[in-house]
């Protein structure tokens, strides 16, 4: 249902406002360099700052703006249950393919509370599901156990699996089967994660160089694999500068320097220092963006 080049897009800001017209732009760059869906609202939409009028509206921006050439993962996760419904059920009428929930940060439930918060939201909403686990980010890692016992669930379908661990990745595939698509949260292990099992990625590179990323998933998937691996290792360095602080600034900085949005950030996110975003230019002029 979601396999191939899913990209987890910023949340463009002017004047303290969410800039509409860049995230349109935004939006069509992605789509005409061939990628498979969308995902507002995520980490890298800084989502943790929206109100619930802006998430709303960055949702369905991206919805409209997508047109059906690109399928639209909304990011509708929260520490609140009731939240999670609320902002899925949104999701759900404004016609978005999917919803990415991320494992409730802060409250650091076990897994059994894991487990009730996503079955009450699949419950809750008929829209297919896609757990995120990034236990770096939240503080809770959700087992490959719970996502066996979550992927029973008609409408939960997929996860983003975002621990970087190829290992995981494989007990998921072992448990699952078919079940459950495994997604790549991580770019630096996209390649791995594919030999194991995965079917995709929801990355961050991929907003900068989107061409690149597709092809490389569309070599594997050829079975083109020396050639995938080989993308990937091209595309290494650039993933790895993307992530040189915290997310979204460096790809935030990257697409400002693109003269695709601002690099403007809500607090508590900030620009990065004046070393890194020099690295940052460099990189891009080597890989040929700027």
């Amino acid at each position: 249902m979601f396999e191939g080049i899913y990209v987890a897009i910023p949340t463009p800001f002017k004047n303290g406002r969410v800039d509409e017209e860049a995230l349109k732009k935004h939006v069509d760059f992605l789509i005409e360099n061939g990628v498979d869906g969308i995902v507002p609202c995520g980490t890298t939409g800084e989502s943790a700052t929206l109100s619930y009028e802006e998430h709303e509206r960055v949702i369905a921006i991206t919805i409209e703006q997508a047109k059906g050439r690109a399928k639209v993962i909304a990011g509708t996760g929260s520490n609140c249950t009731e939240e999670a419904i609320r902002l899925t059920k949104f999701a759900y009428e404004a016609g978005a393919d999917g919803a990415l929930l991320i494992t409730p940060y802060y409250n650091k439930p076990n897994q059994e509370g894991l487990y009730l918060h996503f079955k009450a939201v699949a419950q809750a909403v008929p829209i297919p599901i896609v757990l995120y686990n990034v236990p770096s980010r939240t503080g809770v890692n959700m087992l490959p156990e719970t996502v066996a016992r979550l992927s029973e669930i008609d409408n939960i379908v997929a996860i983003k699996e975002a621990t970087g661990s190829t290992n995981v990745a494989t007990e998921i595939v072992n448990l699952c089967g078919d079940r459950i698509e495994v997604l790549s949260g991580d770019d630096l292990t996209f390649f791995p994660l594919l030999t194991v099992g995965g079917k995709g990625v929801i990355s961050v590179t991929a907003n900068i160089v989107p061409e690149r990323m597709v092809k490389m998933y569309r070599e594997f998937e050829a079975g083109n694999w020396q050639e995938a691996a080989k993308i990937h290792r091209e595309l290494y360095n650039l993933s790895k500068v993307l992530f040189i602080d915290t997310n979204p600034i460096p790809v935030k900085t990257a697409l400002s320097m693109m003269g695709m949005m601002e690099k403007e950030f809500r607090l508590p996110l900030c620009p990065t220092t004046a070393e890194k975003e020099e690295k940052i230019r460099q990189t891009l002029k080597e890989y040929g963006v700027i």
